[in-house]
């Protein structure tokens, strides 16, 4: 069952809503699309979302990795282990192209089988919340969003903050005062803070219930979150630290910096890296969220058949088509009360439209 061709292109795809994190706004996304056509006609999808300020991979290095998948052609999806040590190796230092030819071998895989991706990596919850995204903005501004969130059946809230630290708190505490119990509110600082602006707003918001805090120094800073008490360390998240299995071993080690590890496919290079990562956060005790960069429903399906199959899974960020104008695809996961389960389709269960 050999792959009978490889194509690959690149859509411009704009936000319905844009946003703001600490280091840009967002209008718009390149993603890198990717088609794998066996010779009977099946079709495997993926899609790439580079981020160059998490992996140094800009669209350009991404575009230019997309073309050599077609190494692909000729050899038989089945065997998916060897193909994805074959993507490794021919793209070096760009692991959203490498994501994207990772996912469209094992939806090539499951339509080849005629199952759902669950099937084959296996399934440790059948469906989870995801938390809705608001972006640095006005206090008002984010108790309308907030609102427009509950009415659609959400109820965790990710607050972008790292800009200036006084104003993060008094937006999440008036987030707090406006929705109560209501919404459950974790917090991404992107990079933004100090080690200890990082302590000052945990003190801070210590009554407001804030689940978690996301990445609150540079990278390269993590171990510095080593010197804080083990009940803030508890309460965070490393994002923009953790881009491969290798880095998971660094920061597994006690005492960790962080408890809760966040995978995104784009940043460690598909589905098979970012096992190995839920493998490693599941043996250290550790807990997972799952998230995303701005996405086709392509690879938030790849990301979320991942995230069901660890049992260290307990938390979902997978809302980055949401805000897309348009996509190139349909199906793949179902969103019912700000809860995701995917499809029965075969394979991803997406569909290019």
């Amino acid at each position: 069952m050999p792959i009978a061709s490889v194509e690959t292109r690149v859509e411009r795809l704009p936000l319905s809503r844009p946003y703001t994190i600490t280091f840009r706004t967002v209008s718009e996304v390149e993603i890198g699309l990717v088609i794998l056509r066996d010779d009977r006609g099946r079709i495997g999808l993926g899609a790439a979302s580079p981020e160059p300020h998490v992996t140094g991979e800009t669209n350009a290095h991404c575009q230019a990795a997309l073309e050599k998948l077609q190494c692909l052609v000729g050899a038989d999806v089945r065997a998916l282990p060897t193909l994805a040590r074959t993507l490794a190796e021919q793209t070096p230092g760009a692991p959203a192209a490498r994501a994207a030819g990772d996912m469209a071998l094992h939806d090539l895989l499951g339509q080849t089988l005629g199952v759902p991706l669950g099937t084959i990596i296996g399934r440790a919850h059948e469906r989870l919340p995801t938390s809705v995204t608001i972006g640095i903005m006005k206090a008002d501004e984010a108790i309308r969003e907030a609102d427009e969130y509950l009415g659609r059946g959400f109820r965790i809230l990710k607050v972008k903050i790292g800009r200036a630290l006084e104003e993060d708190i008094e937006r999440v505490r008036k987030l707090r005062e406006h929705v109560g119990s209501r919404m459950l509110i974790r917090a991404d600082a992107n990079q933004g803070y100090t080690l200890e602006e990082t302590r000052r707003f945990f003190t801070a918001t210590e009554t407001l219930g804030i689940e978690f805090l996301e990445q609150p120094v540079k990278a390269n800073a993590i171990d510095e979150l080593r010197a804080l008490p083990p009940a803030m360390r508890a309460l965070l998240c490393a994002d923009e630290s953790l881009l491969a299995p290798a880095d998971a071993l660094r920061l597994a080690v006690t005492p960790r910096p962080a408890e809760i590890f966040n995978i995104k496919l784009m940043k460690c290079g598909g589905i098979r890296p970012a096992l190995a990562i839920a493998t490693i956060a599941e043996t250290a005790g550790m807990t997972l969220m799952w998230g995303c960069m701005d996405e086709s429903r392509i690879g938030i399906a790849a990301a979320l058949h991942a995230a069901l199959a660890s049992p260290a899974t307990r938390y979902l960020d997978l809302d980055g088509s949401l805000d897309l104008a348009r996509d190139v695809a349909d199906g793949g996961f179902v969103l019912e009360d700000g809860f995701l389960r995917p499809t029965d389709g075969a394979g991803l269960g997406v569909t290019l439209i």
